[in-house]
């Protein structure tokens, strides 16, 4: 695994799921599964080396809410943001069903100075009786973006433990 960039950070979550690590699993690396609690399409190859690739949400409320994000962390003109601004462009760099999973992640179109591929998501998955624990770092974040990705993986998290328990999240707020 490629060391840690200087000047990056890490932004680290758990959430506990009423599942096995082998059902949580599945919400990692099954596409039909994966958009019943993040984005709206997936493309995934999970193995090493292959394609991780999660439309969050194609909105224009999205792309708005990017370039809003932006402007108001960077103080500066409106950003620049378009369709297809909430892609994540990845690769799966470990694939170890079912307790762990590393793969690369950033924004298709380079968005917020986290180009394609270019940080680390690790998932592990620890049973704990009949639940499992999941922990998840996003590493090599630039600085000023952990809080924006925190944030979207604490929207996630627990959108994660209600469709891994079999029940359902319901729509992502923000979709128009």
């Amino acid at each position: 695994m490629p060391a840690t960039p200087p000047g990056t950070s890490v932004s680290e979550h758990e959430v506990r799921v009423a599942a096995s690590p082998e059902t949580v699993f599945a919400y990692f690396t099954d596409p039909a599964k994966l958009v019943r609690w993040m984005g709206v399409e997936a493309t995934l190859d999970p193995r090493p080396g292959g394609i991780c690739r999660i439309a969050l949400d194609p909105s224009q409320a999205t792309v708005e809410q990017f370039a809003a994000f932006i402007q108001r962390e960077r103080s500066s003109e409106p950003a620049d943001v378009g369709p297809g601004a909430g892609v994540m462009l990845g690769e799966f760099v470990e694939v170890d069903p079912p307790e762990r999973i590393v793969l690369t992640w950033g924004w298709e179109l380079e968005l917020l100075s986290v180009p394609p591929r270019s940080t680390l998501v690790e998932v592990s998955l620890t049973p704990d009786g009949d639940e499992t624990v999941v922990r998840l770092s996003h590493r090599q974040l630039p600085a000023d973006m952990v809080a924006f990705h925190g944030a979207g993986w604490d929207h996630f998290r627990p959108r994660l433990a209600i469709a891994a328990a079999g029940g359902d999240p319901g729509r992502v707020p923000w979709r128009a």
